[in-house]
């Protein structure tokens, strides 16, 4: 089967590798005390300008950055610079910034703030790295996202660390051209997610003791079809966490509510992923799920539009490293998706396999009736290693799944 998946081009790569250019005409410091100051200066800021905030802890309730050009915030080292929202009483978001051009952020711990700790939307040339995004406790009060640009080009999220975030720590969303590299997600619901972005690569990270490891996917009703996502050399591990989302906006039908405590990677509704050279251990519930729109709702097909396409198609999975205990993680029985992964073991009469794929193709569509129309390839080695869902039969007496991977092996 020939594969000619996610070969990202130079272009792409040097457009994920920002620098900033050149020195700034502004350049401002700060110690602790001096958050009135601090705030001043983000609401009075001009281009090329930057920001030092000396080691030491700051209180806020909010900063805001828009409308700007080569923009530069940087600390003195996550452990050393502390900004806290603890006692936030307006704002949605720790740090927003919206339609920066050349941004970076670096060497800093956001913490504690009731929404997002750093929403950064409509920017290009967006670089963050060094940085901490914390809620100390994993509960569905804290803010559904720890770093999360939306809506951008040129993306790079590099040596970061975020925790307890109530959807996912690290998420790029609706966004084009990015990168994430050498970070670390743990007690997130989700560690990361690459939503609705096209062109993205996501390698030597780990992501560990989430609900759920690491996410791609697309959702209906937004402004952009994502696909065309490479993740390479991850660790990710023992995300068997319960899942805190919060009802609502993070646990509707189509939100990370959905993710089943013990999942190590899901790729759902989207195209174009390759998924190599991975160790994803230790996830008890699947190893890898591959899913469409319809596993989560059976209207999805009325969404179908040019931003949206319910099933996953040319997918990729091989060379990884494939592992999972002899039972299932105990969160998992109380949480709705996680009871129909339950339920596929019962039907097997045997432990569930590592990979888990709905069996939803473009043939409940098209009314074909092909045997892999969607280019679904694998190529693991480990054995007791797929299985076929079958989950449009899943409230019939016809429900079997079947573990024959013959029309999915590549060739």
């Amino acid at each position: 089967m020939k594969r000619n998946l996610l070969i990202l081009s130079a272009v792409l790569l040097a457009g994920c590798n920002i620098r900033q250019q050149g020195s700034y005409t502004t350049e401002l410091s700060f110690g602790p005390g001096e958050e009135a100051r601090i705030t001043d200066a983000f609401l009075t800021m001009k281009d090329s300008s930057s920001i030092e905030l000396k080691a030491g802890l700051y209180k806020f309730d909010n900063l805001s950055l828009m409308q700007l050009k080569h923009i530069r915030i940087r600390g003195a080292g996550p452990d050393k610079t502390i900004l806290d929202f603890s006692t936030q009483t307006q704002g949605g978001e720790g740090i927003r910034v919206a339609e920066v051009k050349d941004f970076t952020i670096s060497g800093i711990t956001l913490r504690e703030s009731k929404g997002d700790l750093i929403k950064i939307t409509k920017c290009e040339q967006v670089v963050i790295s060094n940085l901490h995004a914390i809620w100390q406790r994993s509960d569905s009060s804290n803010g559904g996202y720890g770093i999360y640009p939306v809506l951008c080009n040129q993306v790079l999220i590099d040596s970061c660390y975020v925790q307890g975030a109530s959807d996912a720590g690290i998420y790029v969303g609706q966004s084009n051209r990015a990168v994430v590299k050498n970070s670390k997600a743990y007690k997130n619901v989700a560690g990361c997610e690459i939503e609705n972005t096209t062109q993205a690569e996501v390698y030597d990270n780990e992501f560990y003791g989430n609900t759920a490891g690491f996410l791609i996917f697309d959702l209906p009703d937004l402004s952009q079809r994502g696909g065309h996502v490479k993740a390479h050399h991850n660790y990710v591990h023992d995300n068997n966490e319960r899942n805190f989302a919060k009802a609502g906006s993070f646990g509707t039908t189509w939100g990370v509510g959905n993710a089943a405590p013990g999942a190590g990677v899901i790729i759902q509704a989207t195209s174009d992923i390759e998924l190599y050279n991975n160790r994803i251990i230790n996830n008890n519930s699947c190893a890898v799920a591959v899913v469409s729109g319809f596993f989560v709702d059976a209207r999805a097909g009325e969404k179908i539009n040019a931003q949206y396409f319910p099933v996953s198609k040319n997918i990729f999975i091989h060379d990884n490293i494939l592992e999972m205990a002899k039972t299932f993680p105990e969160p998992v029985f109380n949480h709705h998706t996680g009871k129909v992964l339950v339920a596929i073991e019962q039907q097997l009469q045997h432990r569930i396999p590592l990979i888990v794929y709905d069996g939803i193709s473009s043939n409940i569509l098209t009314k074909a009736n092909k045997s892999n129309p969607d280019s679904i390839c694998i190529r693991q080695k480990e054995s007791n290693l797929f299985v076929n869902a079958d989950a449009l039969n899943i409230l019939t007496k016809k429900w079997k799944p079947n573990t024959d991977m013959s029309a999915f092996n590549c060739k």
